[in-house]
């Protein structure tokens, strides 16, 4: 009986220790501060800036704004009458916010098969690819956040047919992520692991 009551204890300490995988790193507000305490999101976004040439603080802003860093982050539940669940707003889903079918548009396309929507490396290749198209198709330079950002939240179609202009919070959200990629940008410059 002992060992039984031992062995829950142990358990109970190591699930406490393990757990986090979700969680954002502290002090958002700080790009310096979040390199430093998840390197692993330094390697990522560097990968992603070599190999798509997205400025690592344009990623940071808009990762940041889509799911604050969560790596689990999802979009709220609709209640019908208040108080029936009927699922989720959307299939986004992990660090970069993607939707079922433009992740799985992304896995075929970059040759990413076993990529998952709440790995950061996986998370931050989606962006890069996803912003070259906006490039491609739309001409929003790679260094542009808002524009970049309105794209993004509204699909290459919707930011081509000017969609976002009838959204003034949107445009009030892709000001804010404009104003974050500018901190993280001036922030990162001073980082002596950014360079």
């Amino acid at each position: 009986m002992s060992r039984i009551i031992g062995a829950m204890i142990l358990l109970l300490i190591v699930a406490s220790c393990g757990g986090g995988g979700g969680s954002p790193p502290r002090n958002l507000d700080n790009a310096c501060s979040i390199i430093k305490q998840r390197p692993e999101y330094l390697k990522a976004f560097r990968a992603t800036e070599k190999r798509w040439g997205v400025p690592m603080h344009v990623q940071m802003a808009v990762i940041h704004q889509e799911s604050r860093f969560r790596s689990d982050a999802r979009t709220p539940h609709r209640f019908a009458l208040g108080v029936i669940p009927m699922g989720r707003q959307s299939s986004a889903y992990g660090y970069s916010q993607a939707l079922d079918g433009t992740w799985d548009d992304y896995r075929r396309s970059a040759g990413r098969r076993g990529a998952k929507r709440n790995r950061i490396k996986d998370a931050t290749d989606f962006m890069g690819w996803y912003m070259n198209q906006t490039r491609e198709r739309n001409g929003v330079s790679l260094y542009d956040a808002r524009n970049q950002y309105l794209a993004y939240h509204d699909g290459h179609t919707g930011y081509a047919r000017g969609t976002y202009r009838s959204k003034p919070w949107l445009l009030r959200v892709a000001g804010k992520v404009q104003a974050r990629a500018e901190m993280y940008q001036t922030q990162l410059a001073t980082c002596r692991r950014a360079r």
